[in-house]
């Protein structure tokens, strides 16, 4: 078994002081969408992060409110957290990543993405600086400890496959948990780990600081290909199955406002969507790398929010090759995801 650790204690005081360096999650902060209408409450694993930027953005430009809902945003820095809040019923749905819609399948519960915003992963393995010499590839992860925002979160998910996708059996690796922002740089400075997947704005603060450099870059098609075997489509919105059956008009609803969204963010640059974005989310980098970040990233976004035909079968058989909860289950791929409310939009 693998060992884990979270190294929150240990890096709670210099994430503090970080926290005016780099732009991190606040748990459970929340951005009322003003007007009348219908409420949806979304949770998001890591607002912030650009990975995870159309929930927010539909809201700065009134795509919500023009679709007549009023839509509650909630921050929480691990999307398995804000996954297992909504199947308490704290909250309606979930923006993260799409694998977890297969795990939970696979443990009996039934959910289901509506809407896919990303379709590569925008995660980068960052490994600390003064390791990068003798770091090169998810190879040398074997007894290494690797930064994760939460363990059975996305970033956890995708760091085992990389690890099996390398030959490297997942005991022999030491996941940590560190979140995400000022809590993950804090991890990197004090050398709680030697390397960690993360996002932006995160990577470019750490490469401003000379902390950590890229080894894995999933910001593209390509490098998730390289990486990983295939397309590995991640944030969507996802509800329980029985929310979707019994709030269609809402869930319409909220598909059109990211639909629009993604249509606005292709026919945009980065400085033209930094605009767009509250000033706490590029503060740490400064809004011109934020601005560049968005530039270089912006084909992880789905045009048109669209599920890719090969991603979830592609991301079926990455979780086959290292998790005992969807190994060896009979998986219904075609329960996991709908593209009828997206095409309803289109």
């Amino acid at each position: 078994m693998s060992i884990y650790r979270k190294v929150l204690a240990g890096a709670t005081t210099a994430a503090l002081a970080l926290g005016a360096a780099a732009c991190g999650s606040s748990s459970h902060s929340s951005h009322s969408s003003s007007g009348g209408g219908n409420t949806v409450q979304i949770m998001v694993g890591g607002l912030d992060k650009q990975i995870y930027l159309p929930f927010m953005l539909a809201q700065r430009l009134g795509y919500y409110k023009a679709a007549g809902l009023n839509v509650v945003l909630s921050d929480e820095p691990a999307g398995v957290d804000a996954e297992n809040q909504m199947l308490a019923g704290n909250v309606d749905g979930v923006g993260g990543f799409y694998d977890h819609n297969i795990d939970l399948q696979a443990k009996g519960k039934s959910t289901e993405s509506v809407a896919q915003m990303l379709q590569a992963p925008g995660e980068v393995e960052m490994v600390r600086a003064d390791e990068a010499s003798t770091f090169t590839s998810a190879a040398n992860f074997a007894g290494k400890k690797l930064g994760i925002t939460d363990l059975g979160s996305s970033t956890d998910f995708i760091t085992r496959a990389l690890a099996v996708h390398a030959g490297v059996p997942v005991n022999r690796i030491t996941p940590v948990a560190v979140q995400a922002g000022p809590t993950f740089i804090a991890a990197m400075q004090h050398k709680s780990i030697d390397a960690g997947m993360t996002t932006e704005p995160t990577i470019t603060a750490l490469e401003q600081k000379g902390l950590a450099k890229p080894v894995i870059d999933m910001r593209t098609a390509a490098g998730t290909r390289a990486a990983l075997g295939g397309t590995y489509p991640a944030t969507c919105v996802y509800f329980t199955t029985a929310y979707v059956n019994s709030h269609q008009a809402n869930v319409q609803k909220l598909v059109n406002a990211y639909v629009k969204t993604l249509k606005w963010i292709q026919a945009h640059n980065g400085t033209q969507i930094a605009d767009q974005m509250p000033t706490a989310y590029y503060t740490g980098v400064g809004k011109a790398n934020y601005a560049k970040a968005l530039d270089s990233e912006k084909g992880i976004y789905s045009p048109d929010g669209i599920m890719p035909a090969d991603g979830p079968s592609t991301i079926l058989q990455v979780l086959s090759s290292f998790s005992p909860d969807v190994k060896g289950h009979q998986i219904d791929l075609s329960k996991t995801y709908t593209n009828t409310f997206v095409q309803a939009a289109k």
